[in-house]
């Protein structure tokens, strides 16, 4: 889908969390080497941190383990899992201790979520953070007062980018999928949409795992989440690529 025929279509929509509402990589990097230290393994930074965030919590531990080896010997996948109920252990002790201290609101994204609100769309929030990390984050961030919904990497038997997630959603707002913009950061909300059949728009400041967001197949892109009703607002039938 290039373009979202007759945008007045739009019924619902569904923002991802990390990268898209919030920058979360200070929570990431302070939980994550907090985990680290306690393993006796090698610090990481956040550079590396944002080419590995957005698949669950479990998988980014796991590539963090695997990866980080800095004058230490590499583990290999054997290693890690046996390290794991420790390593998540650690982390969730840390992650929910210091949960939004180190991040940000991303700038326009309240302003956005209210433009979207007051156009009568419900919101649901859908991310691949755990469902108690996401729900203190967005209530401690003021955010939590404008979703009537909000799931979590744990909330259903598999996560973005398959499309069930998404599903599931659309059936709690009670909209179609055709009908139910997809607000994310990156090629997982992408897949998981266009899987889904959700149109799809992506901000270009998110994760993205390190590759250029403008590269993946959405229907749209912005640098501001108070840009995306005022293209509600235009002319049915535009086409958000061009």
């Amino acid at each position: 889908m290039n373009s979202i025929s007759a945008l007045k279509d739009i019924r619902a929509c569904i923002v991802d969390l990390d990268g898209t509402l919030i920058d979360t990589l200070g929570d990431f990097e302070v939980a994550l080497n907090a985990m680290m230290a306690e393993l006796g393994r090698p610090s990481v930074n956040s550079s590396d941190i944002a080419r590995w965030v957005g698949k669950g919590s479990e998988h980014l531990i796991k590539t963090v383990l695997l990866n980080s080896f800095k004058g230490t010997e590499a583990l290999g996948d054997a290693a890690v899992e046996e390290l794991m109920p420790a390593a998540w252990k650690h982390y969730q002790a840390t992650y929910l201790r210091i949960n939004g201290q180190h991040s940000a609101v991303f700038h326009g994204a309240q302003e956005g979520l209210a433009a979207l609100q007051a156009r009568g769309l419900p919101l649901a929030c859908l991310t691949n953070k755990p469902l108690d990390f996401a729900l203190p984050l967005l209530e401690a961030k003021g955010l939590s007062g404008y979703f009537s919904h909000v799931f979590g990497g744990d909330s259903f038997p598999r996560k973005k980018p398959d499309p069930l997630p998404l599903i599931e959603t659309c059936k709690a707002l009670g909209t179609a999928p055709f009908q139910t913009l997809m607000i994310g950061d990156s090629a997982n909300d992408a897949q998981a949409a266009r899987a889904a059949g959700c149109p799809v728009v992506l901000t270009t400041y998110g994760y993205n795992h390190g590759e250029p967001v403008e590269a993946v197949d959405a229907d749209g892109w912005v640098s501001s989440l108070v840009d995306i009703e005022a293209w509600m607002g235009e002319t049915a039938g535009r086409n958000w690529k061009s």
